[in-house]
């Protein structure tokens, strides 16, 4: 199907799932996590209370409620038993406290409000001059009075109505001032969930406009989807030509190695290399996998480094997770660093 498509299903245990469908081609999954799920996912706000000081991590862990831990790395004059506001920032890895942080944000499909830190500002992907005029002047009149707060409209506000934008901004100034004005209980307390999949689906692929939506019972089904995801809880990601690469979690990193299949050309390596360059980022985004990148491509003559470089360069500036490359190892595999956004798609489909 072409266009772009956003769906919304339930799994047979009543969590829902979506997805963002380009072209037929699955392109982003969202999965709630299970409700007995040991860590919080990204976007939870609590009162938390400090633990102890991990001085060799140059951090604090903190008690979230429920037998939980983050792990908060501003630690100066915190003291055990202070309570503070936290949000978790990322996935735990088994076993380890969930990254928080102090810095909050509450965000929606338009907007991002910034406690503590005042001002407007807009979205650098809206380039019109005049449209930008526009929005900072709802800015303004949305966030009047707002003491201590500041406001980001994000690209999806471009072309809004004043209504819409004024009524989302108003929305979420006013869950910022009440979550911030909230002094806690004396144990560790949830304020704000993580947003669910549906929410997080409209919110973050709102940009740019989907051509269609399909938030019902079947719709997976009626977009063959769900033989999308079976393919993405797979090792196997394919390539044109008949190459292919694996991809493969480990406890230290994810591994991907790169194979050509039938292609005996004198190029194969380099097109097998570059077109998983170009696949990897949908390919890790689907699994929800993140971490340390670390990719074992086919051979190549190595003065196409360069051009690889420029592929990395390109490709990792569309993704929507925040990735960076890190350089080449003495053997020559490229390595990655790239957020823990999600909990791995296996562990939430097993």
């Amino acid at each position: 199907m072409k266009g772009r498509v956003i769906a919304v299903d339930r799994l047979p245990d009543g969590r829902e799932i979506a997805a963002l469908q380009v072209d037929g081609v699955l392109e982003d999954l969202l999965v709630d996590a299970p409700a007995e799920a040991a860590s919080p996912q990204p976007g939870a706000t609590y009162h938390a209370i400090v633990d102890r000081p991990l001085k060799g991590m140059g951090g604090v862990t903190v008690q979230l409620g429920g037998g939980r831990r983050g792990f908060l790395r501003e630690h100066k004059g915190l003291a055990p038993g202070q309570k503070l506001l936290v949000q978790t920032t990322t996935n735990a890895e088994p076993g380890k406290a969930v990254p928080v942080t102090t810095r909050i944000l509450f965000k929606s499909r338009y907007t991002i409000v910034t406690p503590d830190r005042p001002g407007n500002n807009i979205s650098r992907q809206i380039k019109d001059e005049e449209e930008r005029a526009r929005l900072a002047d709802l800015c303004a009149e949305g966030m009047e009075g707002a003491s201590g707060l500041g406001l980001i409209l994000r690209s999806a506000a471009e072309g809004r109505d004043e209504e819409t934008i004024l009524a989302d901004i108003s929305d979420m100034r006013k869950l910022a001032t009440e979550i911030m004005a909230d002094t806690g209980a004396d144990a560790p307390t949830l304020l704000l969930d993580a947003p669910g999949a549906a929410e997080l689906a409209w919110r973050d692929w709102a940009s740019p406009e989907p051509d269609e939506v399909r938030e019902r019972a079947g719709s997976f089904e009626e977009l063959s989807l769900w033989e999308a995801v079976e393919a993405a809880k797979g090792s196997v990601e394919k390539l044109s030509g008949g190459a292919w690469f694996s991809v493969e979690p480990t406890s230290a990193l994810v591994a991907i190695d790169v194979n050509t299949g039938g292609d005996t050309s004198l190029a194969a390596g380099l097109k097998a290399n570059i077109a998983t360059i170009r696949a990897l980022p949908r390919a890790l985004r689907v699994r929800g996998l993140g971490g340390q990148i670390t990719v074992d491509f086919a051979p190549y003559p190595k003065k196409e480094r360069k051009v690889l470089e420029q592929v990395i360069r390109s490709s990792l500036k569309g993704d929507s997770v925040e990735t960076s490359f890190a350089g080449w190892t003495p053997l020559g595999h490229a390595e990655f660093q790239r957020k823990r956004e999600r909990r791995p798609l296996r562990e939430l489909l097993p």
